[in-house]
């Protein structure tokens, strides 16, 4: 059975997509089923690993209004042992879609249980913001992966995520848990970044993957060439980080 993770931040630029699609890339690597989810209308994670968002017919949000079924949505990427569900802009329209419709928070849920078990992991990337559209990735998900930025204002928006974490286990799905926070644009030059470390790790009674992500221009140049690191640059330090972090995830209980 698949172990579903969401990515998620409601901050922008925090490196959320960019782990969604590496650490999608680097399990895969390793051997692992890996099903992507791009639930972010921006479609980043389509692209970022090798489909043309303009051109897919079938996309999320056709899953969303009922108009595709989740069987013909599925896209194969540039990586074997990924399959897709893409996203493009049209999915920015399915919050309004979505207003007086019946167990709305529950309809990916729905659509990926039908398909779950034919995975090792599921990742869905998340919008940046607390939607209607990262409610239904969180009541699809076993648990929430947070990346988080080494930067002065690392914390401030958290205790916003983790409230809704567990507004949604509480009311939606009594099963999700944090995954954990990975730190990511890690800069070793510069005193802050070990500073955001030290006052998260005090501040935050959550588990901390080990691994740290960190600034790399690899990891910023991959996407516009629709592949992942371990793809475009597999000798990388940033490759070498989502190695580590997909042994860590694989390793998690």
């Amino acid at each position: 059975m698949g172990r579903i993770i969401a990515v998620a931040n409601q901050k922008g630029g925090v490196g959320k997509t960019t782990t969604a699609i590496n650490l999608s890339a680097c399990l895969a690597e390793k051997g692992q089923k890996v099903l992507a989810v791009d639930m972010d209308p921006q479609g980043n994670m389509t692209s970022g690993l090798g489909l043309d968002k303009d051109s897919v017919e079938k996309t999320v949000y056709d899953i969303i209004i009922g108009e595709a079924e989740i069987e013909e949505t599925l896209q194969q990427g540039a990586v074997e042992n990924i399959d897709i569900l893409p996203t493009n802009i049209d999915l920015s329209a399915a919050e309004i879609e979505l207003i007086g419709i019946d167990d709305k928070e529950y309809i990916m849920k729905k659509a990926i249980d039908k398909i779950k078990d034919n995975y090792d992991f599921v990742i869905i990337d998340c919008p940046p913001s607390l939607s209607m559209l990262t409610i239904n990735a969180m009541t699809t998900a076993d648990s929430v992966l947070v990346p988080i930025q080494c930067e002065y204002y690392a914390l401030e928006g958290l205790s916003q995520l983790i409230h809704t974490v567990e507004l949604v286990k509480e009311r939606l799905n009594p099963v999700l848990e944090i995954e954990g926070v990975v730190f990511t644009m890690y800069d070793a030059r510069t005193n802050l970044s070990l500073q955001v470390v030290e006052n998260v790790k005090d501040n935050l009674q959550q588990n901390i993957y080990k691994t740290i992500i960190p600034r790399n221009i690899r990891l910023a140049e991959a996407p516009s060439y629709g592949m992942p690191i371990n793809k475009y640059d597999p000798k990388s330090a940033g490759c070498d980080s989502y190695m580590r972090l997909a042994d860590e995830v694989m390793n998690r209980d």
